[in-house]
């Protein structure tokens, strides 16, 4: 069986959860009121999204990769080895 094309918010929130590991109902409801969330469609007054619009909204909330201090030190101290 197929998945569904749509996701309901409470199913996005889910979704996002899951795959990301942030995002809520409650916050998707928020951005779709003030702005800043990712695109939405109205299906008969129900809010759907596609994860496609999700994964693509997701990613640009996370940052790109960091090293910290420790490990900038340690790749130098690597580098100066013989």
């Amino acid at each position: 069986m197929s998945e569904a094309k749509f996701l309901r918010r409470a199913q996005a929130g889910e979704y996002l959860q899951r795959t990301f590991g942030f995002c809520t109902a409650k916050s998707l409801a928020h951005y779709a009121a003030r702005g800043g969330g990712p695109a939405y469609r109205k299906a008969g007054g129900v809010v759907v999204y596609t994860r496609e619009d999700l994964d693509a909204w997701a990613l640009t909330k996370i940052g790109q990769p960091a090293v910290t201090a420790a490990g900038h030190r340690a790749m130098a101290t690597e580098g100066d080895a013989p």
